[in-house]
């Protein structure tokens, strides 16, 4: 028997032309909610530092949830969805919509798996029709968001480890399937070596050597 398909996704510079926490912050500063001054070369640093692989994770997924401290989930709301509408919509490629439809028609299990906060990405998950999302999940407090993460960070080895955790909690192990996964960044390199099929999407320097080197698929969506 065929083993079923398991495709996994990562978001930012990958289905996105862009990345999500740096549009986010953007789109703040902008909206006058963050001071551009003070937040605006933090924010281009980090960008740079993460496409780099050198930013330490705790570091990276504190900085871009800490934008939300302080408020509600409902008190985002409206924001989150002009968000998704204007900065979000605008930047993902037909060709990125067609790759996921084409899996999602195939009865593969879809997954989207990003570095960036859930509340900032779930929007972005259901627009492509994909109904499973692991992210980075941001800490609540008395219905608040306190400006930190919970659990283990979506991001490089901890991919891994939540994708692992997610579907044990369905009962099932990821060599039950036959796995891919897209990225566009050095930093999933150990989610890329974890599958059976890796697909480097425009990737950046760093992994489009090791994609070279290894023989794996390369993609251009953007």
């Amino acid at each position: 028997m065929t083993a079923p398909r398991l495709v996994l996704f990562d978001l930012d510079h990958t289905l996105l032309s862009g990345d999500s926490d740096v549009l986010w912050c953007d789109f703040l500063m902008d909206k006058g909610l963050l001071e551009r001054a003070a937040f605006a070369q933090r924010n281009a640093d980090m960008d740079a530092r993460y496409r780099d692989g050198t930013v330490g994770a705790q570091e990276f997924a504190d900085f871009y949830v800490g934008t939300l401290a302080g408020k509600s989930p409902a008190q985002w709301e409206d924001l989150r969805q002009e968000f998704l509408a204007t900065q979000v919509a605008p930047r993902i490629p037909a060709a990125a919509l067609e790759l996921v439809k084409r899996h999602r028609d195939a009865g593969d299990l879809a997954v989207m798996t990003t570095a960036t906060n859930r509340f900032i990405t779930e929007l972005t998950a259901r627009h492509f029709g994909i109904g499973h999302l692991l992210a980075t999940e941001p800490e609540m407090r008395d219905g608040l968001f306190t400006g930190r993460c919970s659990g283990i960070l979506n991001m490089r080895a901890g991919k891994v480890e939540r994708l692992h955790e997610w579907l044990g909690a369905r009962g099932q192990g990821l060599r039950e399937f036959h796995s891919t996964a897209y990225s566009d960044s050095i930093n999933d390199l150990p989610l890329l070596e974890a599958v059976d099929a890796a697909v480097a999407v425009d990737p950046d320097p760093r992994l489009a050597a090791i994609a070279r080197e290894r023989g794996w698929r390369v993609l251009r969506l953007h």
